[in-house]
């Protein structure tokens, strides 16, 4: 009892809500699966809306915990991506598979992007606001033109890179792992609903924990008042950094698996449009509300599938649902309502409890 009345104290209630959503819906998803009381269309959904809402969790990070206006989640998601489909290969002409490729190609993803992600810190956080949104997305663009510029293949003697034109005569047996404008092809998928699943509870882990932590809290001082907490010996850089770097590392950590769920892909799939509607997901879902977070980019992921029956109207759909959505989440009637309705189950529940 003591252990239920722990998770659901005021501290951890956010974090359990947010893990029993994951778990739950799972958990719903696989008896689903199990009997064959799911669409094909949907079960085609559940790897991306994975992706996406861990790509979700490190901007919400970013952008709701940290105050940053970052558009260039999805450069990194392409990072690890293609990062990925590189390591994916080598194993690959190794003979192995399985599993065991995946959870090294998420890491080394995670990786790869956290490395990019602090690289591009040192300029990119000295700016602000609108300026900072700008340089974010430019540099999601300029990793789109690289990749669409870029050549990989793989033979016996190793790894073959290329720029611009491909200029590579491979050894007999050799493929390309990264064709450029053609991106990766032939990948050999071994992304499943459960290694996303797992996915998301780590990035909501390592999400809460920071927010936690000492570190979280001098992420909170800086954002709600910069001047107050350099006075009191908060280096402003470094949490900056630490939440643009948490927040890269957990995208391309959704890169990853969202790459190893095709058999082919292009740079383009992850250009600035993508970033806009993973902004989109975490204002939907309420800047720093990860349980929120997981709901709204669910819902958005799989709505314009779902409504692709109607053709040139789901879109027009699609729009009205996003703008009931933001009118409902932001009518602060609505909002005193339910936290008089939380008091008042609050106070029951005291009342019970003596």
């Amino acid at each position: 009892m003591n252990v239920i009345k722990n998770l659901f104290s005021p501290k951890k209630r956010s974090r359990t809500i947010s893990l029993l959503i994951v778990i739950i819906a799972y958990a719903i998803l696989q008896i689903m699966s199990s009997t064959h009381n799911i669409s094909r269309l949907l079960m085609s959904l559940l790897v991306p809306v994975c992706a996406y809402i861990t790509a979700a969790i490190g901007l919400n990070l970013n952008v709701g915990f940290s105050g940053e206006l970052n558009l260039g989640q999805a450069g990194f998601m392409s990072i690890g991506a293609f990062t990925s489909v590189i390591i994916a290969g080598i194993f690959n002409a190794n003979g192995i598979e399985g599993i065991p490729v995946l959870i090294v190609c998420i890491i080394c993803g995670s990786i790869m992007a956290a490395l990019i992600g602090w690289l591009i810190s040192v300029p990119v956080l000295k700016l602000q606001g609108d300026y900072l949104a700008i340089v974010t997305l430019a540099f999601g663009q300029i990793i789109m033109s690289l990749i669409n510029n870029l050549y990989v293949g793989l033979d016996a003697n190793g790894l073959h890179f290329a720029f611009v034109t491909n200029n590579m005569t491979l050894a007999e047996g050799g493929r390309m792992l990264i064709s450029g404008p053609m991106g990766a092809t032939g990948v050999r998928t071994v992304s499943t609903l459960t290694a996303g699943a797992v996915l998301v509870i780590i990035a909501l882990l390592i999400a809460y924990n920071l927010i936690d932590s000492k570190s979280g809290r001098a992420i909170t001082a800086a954002r709600d008042n910069r001047i107050a907490a350099e006075s009191i010996g908060i280096s402003i850089s470094k949490t900056k950094t630490l939440a643009f770097v948490v927040s890269a590392s957990l995208g391309g950590a959704a890169g990853a698996l969202y790459a190893l769920n095709y058999s082919s892909f292009v740079a383009a799939k992850f250009d600035f449009n993508s970033s806009i509607l993973l902004l989109v997901y975490v204002v939907l879902g309420g800047l720093g509300n990860m349980s929120g977070t997981i709901i709204s980019t669910a819902l958005l992921v799989v709505l314009p599938e779902m409504l692709r029956f109607l053709q040139s109207y789901r879109m027009l759909i699609y729009a009205i649902v996003l703008i009931a959505i933001m009118l409902i989440s932001n009518n602060e009637t609505l909002k005193t309502k339910a936290e008089q309705f939380r008091n008042k189950l609050g106070a029951s529940k005291r009342k019970g409890a003596e």
